[in-house]
């Protein structure tokens, strides 16, 4: 049995992973949304600890991973790594003597807890006493009630605070000025824009070269030719393409050689990803593994869908769909400066036309948003048993782009 699963970043102040959490659907939920929630966490670690694993999806970070009352109670995150895994207690579990000492159990052989979508009640105490993460959803209770909870729950100085569902930047700073230390949601997706801030001429140049070698018609010439002054950009095509990954007699020592070498495709991908690194200075390293998994993942459904579109124009499609967070413009004022195909300025600025299916179904894939992602399934005839796979697959790739912070 297949079994979907994303993951969602939880980051601390200086927006460096702390961790994930892991989101996950059974496969038969599509076709019984009241599937037991008992088999569906145990198909998701069966799929996730023990057929994927775990490095594919959050390397050496932590998992956070909602466990059901009666999972809980047969004392089932025993199964797991309690150095990389964080138990979440859910709202709805009733607190139960027998569930609070499997708990205790779990807790004094150094397991953490996590209480989710946490609203005070005394007889939570003791959950609130064992745990040491509280997840406050800030879509579901506004700062002045979770001013109140926390007042709650003073005197416990060990408590680490989560904000969750954190979707803007000035909810990350609102939730910092509360006290929270960690916070999960895609505020990092969104710019942080400053009004009359221009793009400095260093970066023009870097988006006109992953324009370039993302053009469906490709021009070796020219794009030796925007290469050659960026002394960084050659310096690292010239150690990557004479890296231990490419066995090769002798030594490549000049930019045209070592384009010719590495083919269409390797220099799309190799450029587009160091330019956008270079591009993301400053910002949180999973910004650019974002970009990384949605490019990749969009290449992947090309190839599976039967469509008159190129997998190499969604790999583009994905990769440039969170440039605006990475230069904290608009992104029809970045469109605009570079000669990227209509049908991708259409779908990244206007969020319609021919392409932009492929990028909303990455969107709600990587959330875990899965009635959407199935309904776009449905409308682009696109096989969704496919997705679990296609999307490890472009968590692998990102690893192989982008170190752990």
């Amino acid at each position: 049995m297949d079994a979907y699963v994303a993951r969602q970043p939880i980051f601390d102040r200086r927006k460096k992973i702390s961790g994930y959490e892991l989101l996950f659907r059974d496969q038969t939920a599509r076709y019984n949304p009241a599937i037991d929630g008992d088999v569906a966490t145990s198909t998701v670690l069966s799929n996730s600890y023990f057929s994927i694993g775990m490095d594919s999806l959050v390397g050496t970070k932590k998992s956070y991973i909602n466990f059901t009352e009666s999972l809980l109670v047969q004392k089932f995150p025993l199964l797991l790594p309690k150095e990389t895994t964080v138990i979440e207690i859910l709202e709805n579990v009733n607190p139960t003597l027998e569930l609070v000492a499997a708990c205790n159990e779990m807790a004094e052989q150094g397991y953490h807890f996590a209480l989710d979508d946490f609203t005070y009640a005394p007889e939570l105490q003791p959950l609130i006493d064992l745990a040491q993460i509280i997840k406050f959803d800030f879509r579901l209770s506004s700062p002045d009630e979770i001013q109140t909870y926390l007042k709650q729950i003073q005197g416990r100085d060990d408590i680490t605070l989560l904000a969750e569902k954190v979707e803007t930047y000035d909810e990350f700073k609102l939730a910092a000025e509360l006290g929270f230390d960690l916070f999960q949601g895609y505020f990092f997706c969104k710019p942080e824009l400053i009004t009359g801030k221009e793009i400095p001429g260093s970066q023009l140049a870097l988006l006109q070269i992953m324009a370039e070698v993302n053009q469906p018609e490709f021009d070796l010439d020219r794009i030796e030719t925007l290469i050659a002054p960026d002394v960084s950009l050659a310096y690292k095509l010239l150690r990557y393409i004479n890296s231990a990954f490419f066995a090769k007699a002798q030594r490549i020592s000049s930019i045209q050689q070592a384009l010719v070498y590495m083919g269409e495709m390797e220099i799309r991908r190799f450029v587009s990803l160091v330019a956008m690194s270079n591009l993301a200075k400053g910002k949180p390293g999973e910004l650019i593994r974002a970009a990384c998994i949605r490019g990749k993942f969009c290449e992947l459904i090309g190839r599976i869908v039967k469509d008159n579109v190129k997998p190499a124009e969604l790999f583009t499609l994905g990769m440039f769909s969170l440039i605006d967070a990475i230069l904290d413009q608009p992104m029809g004022k970045i469109m605009k400066e570079l000669p990227l195909e209509e049908d991708i300025k259409i779908a990244l600025v206007e969020q319609k036309g021919r392409l932009v299916g492929y990028l909303f179904l990455a969107e709600t894939y990587e959330k875990g948003l899965w009635p959407q992602m199935s309904k776009i399934c449905q409308v682009m005839n696109i096989p969704e048993a496919k997705l679990p796979e296609v999307y490890l697959q472009a968590c692998q790739w990102s690893n192989t782009f982008s170190n752990s912070e």
